[in-house]
């Protein structure tokens, strides 16, 4: 699971290659497909958009956010 800072979004990217990424109250706002080439990531949305994201120093940039892994207990 990656968390914004505030954790208003939250990005869970599954071992299966899919991702559900909530927004606030709102559960499952994106879902789709992810692939993973090194660092990069390509993530294809159910509606058809596409996006990409970097992993830098355990920091994921997914297009305009910044998430960080969020901590399991």
């Amino acid at each position: 699971m990656w968390v914004t800072a505030d954790g208003h979004i939250r990005q869970e990217l599954r071992a299966d290659g899919r991702y559900d990424e909530a927004r606030g109250n709102r559960r499952s706002a994106y879902t789709g497909r992810y692939t993973v080439t090194g660092s990069h990531l390509d993530y294809v949305d159910d509606a058809g958009f596409t996006a990409t994201g970097d992993i830098r120093d355990g920091v994921l940039f997914h297009e305009h956010l910044v998430l960080y892994k969020e901590q399991q207990a």
